[in-house]
C-alpha cells in the first residue's frame, strides 16, 4: 500500500505548494478514493486570494469538494461499495490523490462514464437549486450568471417548460446559454437598461422566478429587480466575500418568496447527487462544453485564477490527479 501522496496546500494568498504527506487510512464506515480529477469550484476564488479570517497553511488538499475516482480501500462495516468501484463523492480535501469519504456520501459510476471527468458535486448542486426553484412549465425565468452552474439550470428551466432570459456578461456565455435552451440573452453591463429590458419581455411583469448564479452584490440588487411581485428570487451564487445589503422595503412590497438554495441536509445533498448521475449517465447532460479546462496539480492556482477571470469561453476548470 502506497504511504504518501501528493497534495495541495495553499501556504497564503494565491500561494500553493504541492506536499508529500501520509495517505488518510479509512475509519469505521469510510473509503478511501485514489483520485482522478477535482472539479474547481469558484467558491475557492475568495480563500484562495485569502480573507482577512484565514490562517495559513491550509489543509492538505483542502477546498477541493467535486472529485471522482476508484475506490482503494474500505473501513470497517462498508456494505454495498467494492475496492475498485469508479465513484464520485461528497468530500472536503480532494486537491490531492486520495481522499476518504464517508461511505454513505458515495454514489457508484456506471460503465458509461468510463473515461470521463466527473465532478458529481457541482451538478449535483444544480440540481438541487433547481429543486428549490419550483419552476413549472410556461413560467419565465432569469437566470444571472451564466457559467457552469447557471448553464446547467438553464437547461433544467426550459425541460420543464419554461422560457429562459439568460443574463450574462461575456458574449461567450450568452451563445452558451443560448446553446442549453434560453429563448432570450442580455448582456450584463448596464444595471437599468437590463431591468428595461426584461420589462419588454416580460409585459411589465417581470420574471416569476429569477435565479442569481454569481455570488455578487450588483448582480443579487439587480436579480430583485427583475422579480415579478409574488415570485421567487433564489440565490444560487455563493456569497462568502463578506455582508450584503438587500432592498427590503422592494422585497416586502413586492412580497416575494426568497430561497438560498445551497443544501446542507446530507439526505437532500445525496438525492442531487444521484440524480445528477443519473441526468450524466442517460446522456442527458453532457460536460464536454461545459469543462473547458484541464490543469495539473501543481498548477491549480492558474485554475483558479482562470475561473476568476473567465478568459474566452471559459465556464470550468478541473485538476487532474
Amino acid at each position: 500500500m502506497i504511504q504518501t501522496m501528493r497534495a495541495a496546500v495553499l501556504e497564503g494568498p494565491q500561494r500553493f505548494s504541492v506536499a508529500e504527506v501520509p495517505v488518510p487510512q479509512p475509519g469505521a464506515g469510510e473509503v478511501l478514493i485514489r483520485l482522478e480529477g477535482c472539479g474547481v469550484c469558484a467558491s475557492n476564488v475568495e480563500p484562495w486570494e485569502g480573507q482577512p479570517w484565514s490562517t495559513w497553511p491550509g489543509t492538505p488538499g483542502g477546498m477541493g469538494h467535486e472529485g471522482w475516482g476508484r475506490i482503494v480501500a474500505l473501513g470497517e462495516g462498508v456494505e454495498g461499495l467494492s475496492v475498485g468501484d469508479r465513484v464520485t463523492a461528497l468530500t472536503e480535501r480532494s486537491y490531492a490523490e486520495y481522499d476518504l469519504a464517508q461511505a454513505d456520501m458515495v454514489v457508484p459510476l456506471p460503465a458509461s462514464l468510463e473515461g470521463m471527468p466527473v465532478p458529481g458535486e457541482p451538478v449535483a448542486c444544480a440540481m438541487n437549486i433547481f429543486a428549490r426553484s419550483d419552476i413549472r412549465a410556461g413560467q419565465t425565468v432569469v437566470i444571472v450568471g451564466i457559467g457552469f452552474l447557471g448553464a446547467i439550470l438553464t437547461r433544467l428551466a426550459v425541460d420543464a417548460g419554461a422560457r429562459v432570459i439568460a443574463v450574462s456578461r461575456r458574449a461567450e456565455t450568452l451563445d452558451l446559454a443560448r446553446r442549453m435552451g434560453a429563448a432570450e440573452t442580455i448582456s450584463m453591463d448596464d444595471h437599468w437598461r437590463i431591468i428595461e429590458d426584461v420589462k419588454r419581455l416580460t409585459d411589465g411583469r417581470m420574471a416569476p422566478r429569477v435565479i442569481e448564479c454569481v455570488g455578487k452584490q450588483w448582480p443579487l440588487d439587480l436579480a430583485g429587480e427583475l422579480v415579478a411581485e409574488g415570485g421567487r428570487l433564489v440565490i444560487a451564487g455563493y456569497h462568502q466575500d463578506g455582508p450584503r445589503q438587500v432592498n427590503m422595503q422592494m422585497w416586502n412590497w413586492k412580497g416575494i418568496d426568497i430561497a438560498s438554495a445551497h443544501e446542507r441536509d446530507a439526505g437532500v445533498r445525496m438525492a442531487g447527487l444521484r440524480a445528477a448521475v443519473d441526468a450524466l449517465a442517460s446522456g442527458w447532460l453532457d460536460l464536454g462544453p461545459l469543462l473547458t479546462g484541464s490543469y495539473a496539480l501543481d498548477q491549480l492556482g492558474d485554475a483558479l485564477a482562470a475561473t476568476r477571470d473567465k478568459p474566452g469561453a471559459f465556464v470550468k476548470a478541473w485538476v487532474a490527479l
